[in-house]
């Protein structure tokens, strides 16, 4: 019964994140991006400790999962923000 539990609660947190996510305007983005990064670094931090404990196989191999996809995540994030901020540099080509 606890699997069909955290099971539905997980398809209604992912039917929750996109149905805010989309309709987010577009001048809110980058400062929502350094927040969904901060919540990745904490994520890859728990992932980490999961992967690590060796409880089992199975929370081995999933905190292993996670933490790639933690990783990619915030790697991601971190390089659109900074391409998003370098919008705002000088334009004659010099730094800030």
């Amino acid at each position: 019964m606890a699997l069909i539990e955290n099971l539905t609660l997980f398809v209604l947190a992912a039917f929750l994140g996109y149905s805010i996510i989309t309709k987010i305007p577009t001048n809110l983005h980058t400062p929502l991006m350094s927040g969904a990064n901060a919540i990745s670094g904490i994520t890859l931090i728990g992932s980490v400790v999961v992967a690590g404990s060796g409880a089992t196989t199975l929370a081995t191999v999933l905190g292993f999962v996670a933490v790639v996809m933690a990783t990619v995540n915030v790697v991601g994030g971190y390089l659109v923000s900074h391409m998003m901020l370098d919008q705002f540099g000088r334009q004659d080509g010099g730094d800030r």
